[in-house]
């Protein structure tokens, strides 16, 4: 057994998007010494795509996603108030088109969450809120300079092959291979970059008839979107669909009529049956702890990092 002097790091984390980095930083934090192996650079994994904005969606109620998401939404707002680069508080509209008894699930991590009258006929009410959006490339440098140190490049196999106590998976789609997992698959999205008009709110129509749409604004661009599909590998640009997307946000806000298209981006959400999987694997030689599944919600609970909390994590020197 290796001497306590012998031993390099305490946790190794697989994966360098913003969960992965995020569970590096927090355990350093905490007194680990930890390392990020990561096939794939930060800028190049599917955070780096995302919309990125606070909002559970297509997430089943979940006790466990509400106390993550509780925790994200504190700390994202205390980097948008410390000015974290691409972090900024954004009003949101949402357009409801089903009847419904109560408040979303998630409505109790959101102060300023309001139920008011819809805009037309076609809606039941309207929901309003503030939530913190994230523009994920200057965020995800950001993470990176707080890491510290540098991300090891190297695809793992297994996670065997890694000299360390403790390993978090956080390796998003791949855990369903990593790990043997069925349950983990893909769900594709499809956006639309255009240059932003001067909108400064998000608004949000997941039920429309023409399929779901939502205008996210940034800094420099608005994100148009969208689709969820299940299953779906290929992330190849598809003119037709980006051009419904750009359609249907332009019927929802007409100041994007004539925005100017910037790019067709598509990325691949991993979401997991049953809900995301944090536990610790005891059948490994080591103990990985796994934290995949979050699909469209992983900016809504990254910053809670389930994965950086596990007890055992940080070794005792």
């Amino acid at each position: 057994m290796a001497s306590e002097e012998e031993v390099i790091v305490d946790v190794v984390v697989v994966g360098a998007g913003v969960v992965g980095l995020t569970s590096a930083i927090r355990l350093g934090q905490a007194g680990a010494r930890v390392a990020v192996i990561s096939a794939d650079e930060s800028v190049d994994t599917v955070s780096a795509v995302a919309a990125a904005v606070w909002y559970p969606t297509h997430t089943d109620e979940d006790p466990r996603v509400l106390q993550w998401a509780v925790r994200t939404y504190e700390e994202l707002c205390r980097q948008a108030g410390d000015g974290v680069p691409g972090v900024v508080m954004r009003p949101t509209r949402m357009l409801v088109r089903q009847r419904v008894e109560q408040a979303p699930w998630w409505s109790a991590a959101v102060p300023d969450f309001a139920r008011v009258s819809p805009p037309s006929g076609e809606y039941t009410e309207e929901w309003r809120f503030t939530v913190p959006t994230v523009e994920m490339r200057p965020y995800l440098e950001w993470l990176r300079g707080r890491l510290g140190g540098a991300v090891e490049r190297r695809r793992i196999e297994r996670f065997d092959d890694i000299e360390a106590p403790v390993v978090v998976n956080a390796t998003g789609l791949a855990a369903g291979e990593l790990c043997g997992d069925p349950d983990v698959y893909p769900a594709r999205g499809r956006i639309v970059l255009v240059a932003n008009p001067g909108l400064v709110t998000s608004v949000r129509d997941e039920d429309s008839p023409a399929g779901m749409t939502y205008v996210h604004p940034r800094g420099q661009d608005v994100v148009l979107g969208g689709t969820f599909e299940p299953g779906e590998w290929d992330t190849e640009p598809d003119s037709r669909v980006g051009t419904e997307i750009v359609a249907r946000c332009a019927d929802l806000v007409p100041e994007l009529a004539n925005a100017t298209v910037l790019a067709h981006v598509a990325g691949l959400r991993p979401v997991r049956r049953g809900g995301p999987r944090v536990a610790a694997d005891r059948a490994w030689r080591r103990t990985p702890r796994h934290c995949p599944g979050a699909g469209a919600s992983s900016t809504t609970t990254a910053t809670a990092a389930p994965g950086s909390r596990s007890r055992g994590a940080v070794r005792t020197r």
